[in-house]
């Protein structure tokens, strides 16, 4: 028997993500399975593709009261903005917690309070285990807070090539197409159906996505700075435009930004190819091949690809992945494999569902 783990905020596509995942687990026992606002209601009633599941199979909703004295070497919060403070608080620092929200994963309270209602909570350490030093960091913590989708897939692309020096900190622009499922799993209008289908629509754009700090902040520690930029030094600017796309997943983030010293494509490529050498999960793709969603689609792998504009002098890097996935509930549990001293990858796959 593995170690026990629970799920609260489990009706939302992230909790049912993070339910199919372990429900496939060689080492995770899964304990309560919380919603409260969907409390006595069958795991199966919202995820009809959980419902042959032995483990889910006749499994109701039940609500966080059911995570005090559970038991439960690990928890994964799965929920709203603004939600996994009051409950974090309540589990207890013997219980590990993995927070697939937004609520601790700001340092700078200013940014928080542009973005987010309420109190800045502060922040926890970062769940993104492929940046330098991050593995040692969640190993030994109690508290992880994973990045937001958009805000993993372009990090990921960008840190290697800032903290190499290749390109400019200032002037990175991001526009990342994204699935219905990234916007969750409330009614909306503009999420229909007959709204979706045939349609590529920009959302947020100007700065106004709250994933755009996370990015900031990430990009400025692998370069070395604050994002706000410190005495001598300037921070790292991103403009991030997130666009809707019809399909239900994935995200594909196109990153630009100014090269220095004007390298070509090879430099920009090494950097990526030796900054996650031998990483489970990360695959730079062949020179001219270029990543697709779909490709990466039901997995926790990543697809990256680089390429430098002579002629405008910046550096191109195109990153894909599943936004259900290593944007969220894969990248959840590899954080908790590493937590509770399990191997990385159990439970999970680098190779995506085709077609």
């Amino acid at each position: 028997m593995g170690a026990r783990v629970a799920v609260a905020g489990a009706s939302g596509y992230a909790g049912g993500e993070l339910l199919r995942l372990l429900a496939g687990h060689p080492d995770l026992e899964l304990g309560p399975v919380t919603a409260d606002s969907n409390a006595g209601r069958l795991v199966g009633e919202l995820h009809p593709h959980l419902a042959g599941v032995p483990s889910l199979a006749g499994r109701g909703f039940d609500t966080d009261e059911a995570l005090a004295g559970c038991g439960c070497d690990l928890v994964f919060l799965a929920l709203p903005a603004g939600s996994s403070p009051r409950l974090a608080g309540n589990l207890g620092q013997g219980v590990r917690i993995v927070d697939l929200g937004p609520d601790f994963r700001l340092a700078d309270a200013a940014a928080w309070a542009r973005h987010y209602q309420g109190p800045h909570a502060g922040r926890w350490t970062t769940g993104l285990p492929e940046l330098p030093g991050a593995r040692k960091q969640i190993r030994a913590a109690t508290r992880v807070a994973v990045p937001g989708c958009y805000a993993t897939a372009a990090i990921v692309a960008l840190a290697p090539l800032l903290a190499a020096g290749l390109i400019e900190p200032q002037d990175i622009v991001i526009v990342a197409a994204s699935g219905t499922s990234g916007a969750g799993r409330v009614p909306k209008p503009e999420l229909l159906g007959s709204e979706v289908m045939g349609a590529v629509s920009a959302y947020q754009a100007g700065g106004t996505h709250r994933h755009t700090p996370e990015i900031e902040q990430a990009l400025a520690e692998a370069a070395g700075r604050t994002a706000r930029g410190g005495p001598g030094q300037a921070g790292v600017t991103v403009s991030f435009t997130p666009v809707l796309a019809p399909m239900p997943r994935g995200i594909l983030a196109t990153c630009t930004a100014r090269l220095t010293p004007r390298p070509g494509t090879a430099p920009l490529r090494d950097a990526l190819a030796e900054a996650y050498a031998g990483e489970p999960f990360i695959c730079v793709l062949p020179e001219g091949r270029w990543p697709t969603t779909a490709a990466a689609a039901g997995s926790n792998g990543v697809h990256l690809q680089a390429a430098a504009d002579a002629r405008t002098g910046r550096a191109t890097v195109v990153a894909a992945i599943d936004n259900l996935g290593k944007g969220a509930a894969g990248q959840a549990i590899q954080n908790a494999n590493l937590m509770l001293g399990l191997p990385e990858a159990a439970g999970l796959t680098a190779y995506g569902v085709a077609p």
